[in-house]
């Protein structure tokens, strides 16, 4: 593992500022406090606005998908769960989740039966439902993904980067009020954090060697939710590389743990939907799990289809079968790069690089995306900001603002719009990327102290400049036409469709220099781990 001296690249940031006082403390336990009990504020704060589908009968949206989620699997025998009131909201997640809300049910019930009423309960909005359900994300997130971010951050510090335990704390920090995922599950609503903690925590797995205890964890995040999928490339090929690679080192007991792992796993699983009602509940989880009848794309998202589809039209062009083909193949080629990396190299260096890469590939390429789904490529994607690296972090920085910025339409119809701004403010104040707004303030002749040793907020590469600015550029426009101008009536959904586009470009771009880095470090003469 390759090991540089490391530099604090938040000196700049009132982050940096809030933590440094407990730089001397023996024990970083109260930094942390501070930094959990701080999120809990923040996810509390847009927990107190409005959800997916509130008030807007008959469907209402995600809130009252994972609410009678609840119902059903409070009330019905096992081997109906996904066979109940497909018309409504049936269940359509894996079977972790299915026991996720089935527990989160009981124990609402004890509270208030009337909430998970079966077929009695449907659009109830009262404001005790919403503290309780607001509540169940806040839990989960604070035993799943919090953990799992601080012992990666630990793990880095410790092994890789050579950061403080305050370093740690701050690199933690700016990971866990990454606004996209806190307005997603706290305003919006759903549990994305579950599933990406489990899958983190598969990361810290292997990166302690722990391979049958990292399988175990990434198998549970795709019982979680089938989106997990996205990484699953990297795992295979990583896990496979460490057994098989090179020839001379084969090891057989090793393989042989890791696929007893994922197989007890899965079955523990599936075995009691089996035992209920036979291998039809496995291919009726299958295909609730995969909707592939439902085309190749829905809403307007950021991805090849959708931003392509502007001039292409390819559903009056390809067969959904024909589409589902290529889609694939177009996926495949997307992943490839960072596969074939990790499997020549499996480094652990290497390992959240060939993440993001592999998970944005699938976000720019696969079947059935969604707004949402940016979520999974940027988890891996603010894990860089543990890498020594100045560009890398202004690029991580921007990839982030963009992430939230495609989320604007969804959110905007979810009436988060306060949401949006101030999370967005918050996390880049709190980074110090505000920092050159003191430039333009002393300009101005408003007197403000200078901030030794800010970290840039643009990378040196020329390039990467224009391109930054340019985006955050036509992103204000965007929101200043969507604000003050209406659309023109023949163009109704011109605003979204140009946010679409100017984000597919960022993420294009960013996934093209995902690869370039990938290649450059696995290129690089490292020492064995």
């Amino acid at each position: 593992m390759a090991r540089s001296k490391f530099v604090s690249l938040f000196k700049s940031s009132p982050l940096y500022d809030f933590l440094i006082p407990f730089q001397r403390a023996q024990n970083q336990w109260v930094a942390r406090y501070i930094i959990i009990v701080f999120a809990i504020i923040v996810r509390c704060a847009v927990g107190l606005g409005p959800y997916s589908g509130q008030a807007s009968p008959p469907m209402y949206g995600d809130f009252e998908a994972q609410r009678h989620w609840m119902e059903i699997t409070k009330h019905l025998p096992m081997k109906e769960w996904y066979f109940y009131d497909l018309q409504y909201w049936g269940l359509d997640y894996p079977p972790l989740t299915a026991f996720h809300s089935w527990i989160l049910g009981e124990l609402g019930s004890l509270t208030d039966y009337s909430w998970f009423a079966l077929d009695l309960s449907r659009g109830i909005e009262t404001n005790d439902l919403k503290s309780y359900m607001r509540i169940t994300v806040l839990v989960s997130e604070l035993m799943v993904y919090i953990p799992a971010v601080l012992m990666y951050t630990r793990w880095m510090g410790r092994n890789y980067n050579k950061a403080s335990p305050i370093d740690q704390t701050i690199i933690a920090a700016a990971i866990i009020y990454q606004p996209s995922l806190i307005v997603i599950d706290h305003g919006h609503f759903q549990y994305n954090c579950v599933m990406l903690g489990l899958s983190l925590l598969a990361v810290v797995n292997l990166l302690e060697d722990n391979y049958a205890l990292a399988s175990i964890f990434f198998v549970l995040s795709l019982s979680f939710k089938q989106m997990a999928l996205y990484y699953a490339p990297i795992f295979f090929f990583y896990l496979l590389s460490v057994c098989v690679w090179p020839v001379s080192r084969f090891n057989p007991l090793r393989l042989i743990s890791i696929g007893v792992s994922v197989v007890v796993t899965f079955a523990l699983m599936f075995l009691p939907f089996i035992y209920q009602g036979g291998f039809s509940q496995v291919v009726q989880i299958i295909v609730r799990v995969f909707p592939f009848d439902r085309g190749i794309f829905e809403d307007k998202v950021a991805n090849f289809w959708c931003a392509t589809n502007v001039v292409i039209k390819y559903k009056n062009i390809f067969t959904q079968s024909q589409l589902k083909n290529i889609s694939l193949l177009l996926t495949l080629a997307g992943i490839a790069p960072s596969c074939i990396a990790i499997f020549l190299k499996p480094t652990k260096s290497l390992l959240t690089w060939c993440l993001s890469s592999c998970s944005l590939a699938f976000y720019l390429f696969s079947f059935q995306v969604h707004e949402k789904s940016i979520l999974l490529p940027l988890m891996p994607i603010t894990l860089l900001l543990n890498e020594v690296d100045s560009d890398v972090i202004s690029m991580v920085c921007w990839i982030a603002n963009i992430s939230l910025f495609s989320m604007w339409p969804l959110l905007k119809r979810d009436n988060l719009a306060l949401q949006y701004f101030v999370l967005g403010i918050l996390s880049n104040w709190l980074m110090g990327n505000l920092s050159w707004v003191r430039m333009f303030l002393r300009k101005a002749k408003i007197p403000v102290t200078v901030r030794e040793l800010a970290t840039p907020v643009l990378p040196h590469n020329l390039f990467w400049k224009l391109v930054i600015i340019g985006s955050y550029s036509a992103a204000s426009l965007l929101h200043f036409l969507d604000y003050y101008q209406e659309p023109p009536a023949h163009l109704p959904h011109i605003w979204i469709i140009a946010n679409m586009v100017l984000s597919f470009g960022c993420f294009s771009l960013f996934w093209l220099w995902t690869n370039y880095k990938i290649v450059q470090k696995a290129t690089q003469k490292l020492k064995a781990n």
